[in-house]
């Protein structure tokens, strides 16, 4: 089969398109014919050892995925040849073979069907960045829970694809959404997706336009996507007991980031991995995602395919600054 094939932690540039084995599925997995895969920041970021896992190379990168299945695996009874599926998080493409590739094998429990009424490219790209959107708005409470209606979420980064997927919850929990975005564009989409105020992140007059704009009320809970220079000003904006749930870091290390902030409001700070999500806990929480989008609804937001060969390109649109999700098409549909 053809993949895209990482031979070094040097980073995507490094990648090279060659011919591999076709993989067989063990006990509980599937063999899937990748028909989209979508990318993710954290798989340059994998390529680059600047992430936890350090997989056996060569590797295939690519964790989210829609396929159909081609072979099953001893032991897995609830699936069938033929049907067509998408891979919620779990090893695939960071410590085995991702969906960068015609084909790859997935553990059973880290599937699910389409939902109805949703696309192929739809779902491709959704898992992920929902399910870290899901983990950044509800960790807050235990059990995990939505915040209460009303509450003011700032997202950063909002046209990215956990963005984008935190400012379509967030409206879906009934939030106050304030959107931070340096397109103005961008900008425009983010409000036809619901956010209620948007605002590009630049200049000194950010903390006043959002504490004017919201007025009573302030900052509950901020979802950071970029971290750098900016996130003294996300600390800045949180009111009484506000949380940041911290999902990226694309503006680089926080400078000069003094605890004090803190103190006073006692505002508490979180980081975010669905690699805490099991299975079981994974499969329940997309449900949940589906539910709240279809009950609204809203679908996730796709920015742009690119052809298989063109991989590369797709990396450097997705470190552009996409709206949404970043796909690469794999193979044709059938019939197509």
């Amino acid at each position: 089969m053809r993949a895209w094939l990482m031979d070094s932690y040097e980073g995507i540039g490094k990648l090279r398109f060659g011919e591999v084995a076709d993989p067989e599925p063990g006990p509980g997995q599937v063999l899937l014919k990748i028909r989209y895969a979508a990318l993710n920041p954290a798989d340059a970021f994998l390529s680059q050892a600047m992430y936890p896992a350090k997989p056996s190379l060569p590797h295939i990168l690519g964790r989210d995925g829609v396929g159909d299945v081609l072979a099953l695996g001893a032991g897995v009874e609830s699936m069938h040849v033929g049907e067509t599926v998408g891979i919620l998080r779990g090893i695939t493409g960071v410590n085995a073979w991702g969906t960068l590739a015609e084909k790859t094998v997935v553990p059973a429990a880290n599937t699910v069907p389409i939902p109805e009424g949703w696309s192929l490219e739809q779902m491709a790209g959704a898992p992920l960045v929902f399910l870290t959107a899901w983990q950044a708005l509800t960790q807050w409470s235990d059990p995990p829970a939505p915040p209460a209606e009303g509450s003011v979420l700032l997202v950063t980064g909002a046209s990215g694809g956990v963005g984008t997927a935190s400012v379509l919850l967030g409206k879906s929990m009934n939030l106050t959404v304030v959107a931070l975005t340096r397109n103005p564009e961008k900008g425009t989409k983010l409000r036809e997706l619901g956010a209620d105020f948007v605002f590009a992140p630049d200049g000194t007059t950010l903390r006043d336009l959002v504490k004017n704009s919201i007025a009573p009320k302030t900052i509950d809970l901020a979802v950071d996507t970029v971290g750098g220079p900016q996130f003294n000003d996300v600390v800045a904006m949180l009111g009484p007991r506000g949380r940041i749930s911290v999902v990226g870091r694309s503006n680089g290390v926080v400078p000069e980031f003094n605890t004090a902030a803190l103190f006073f409001k006692r505002n508490r700070i979180g980081g975010v991995s669905v690699l805490d999500y099991s299975a079981d806990v994974a499969q329940g929480v997309w449900k949940q995602i589906v539910d709240q989008l279809n009950a609204t609804r809203r679908r996730p937001v796709v920015d742009q395919v690119f052809p298989f060969e063109e991989v590369k390109s797709a990396f450097a649109r997705l470190a552009h600054g996409p709206m949404g999700k970043v796909l690469v098409r794999v193979l044709p549909i059938a019939g197509s």
